[in-house]
């Protein structure tokens, strides 16, 4: 996104055709360039979008669907690649800012965990941006983090000191022989 501007109308197109042509109450702001901090302060975009209003709740409804679907296409008119979609965020209600303080605990709880333990430490499925910013999180533990997994089911393993993470086994699906994914941060998710 070279034009920071032309980038926060294209996102204004789309939030205008959501609010009359999809008829959702809502309000919006924009904000584009330096003050487009995500509301937790954990990472910096081009473009913020924060929503209010009486839909709101339908924006957070299945764990923020509608909110990360608005992302996605926003990401997709401004013909973003897939590692450059982080760029674009909506908010509604605090929902992300939420989102990354129960993930904090969960990261905090796992480490106890398996420092405690020494056994690995599986986290739920969740998408690519909760995946990114759990590594993240889990990065200064001095444990191994990985994803495995594919699609909605991805999910993060934390794995003790030294271990080795063994090698996923291929499996054979209704139709075919896959292999999941399996990455080791530091790298994109």
């Amino acid at each position: 996104m070279e034009d920071l501007a032309q980038a926060a109308e294209t996102v204004a197109s789309l939030m205008r055709l959501v609010t009359t042509t999809g008829s959702l109450r809502l309000k919006y702001r924009i904000t584009a360039g330096a003050g487009a901090a995500d509301p937790d302060g954990f990472e910096r975009r081009d473009i913020y979008v924060e929503c209010k209003g009486p839909d709101t709740e339908l924006l957070l409804a299945n764990d923020g669907e509608l909110l990360r679907s608005l992302e996605h296409l926003a990401a997709k008119m401004l013909r973003l690649e897939p590692d450059d979609h982080d760029r674009v965020s909506f908010d509604a209600n605090g929902f992300k800012a939420a989102r990354a303080r129960a993930l904090r605990a969960s990261a905090d709880a796992a480490i106890d965990h398996v420092k405690d333990t020494g056994e690995p430490f599986r986290f739920p499925p969740m998408n690519s941006r909760e995946r990114r910013m759990l590594h993240l999180f889990l990065r200064d533990s001095g444990l191994q983090t990985a994803s495995s997994g594919e699609g909605p089911r991805r999910f993060v393993v934390l794995y003790p000191e030294g271990y080795r993470i063994p090698p996923e086994h291929s499996y054979d699906g209704p139709e075919r022989r896959r292999t999941p994914r399996t990455r080791t941060s530091p790298s994109r998710y």
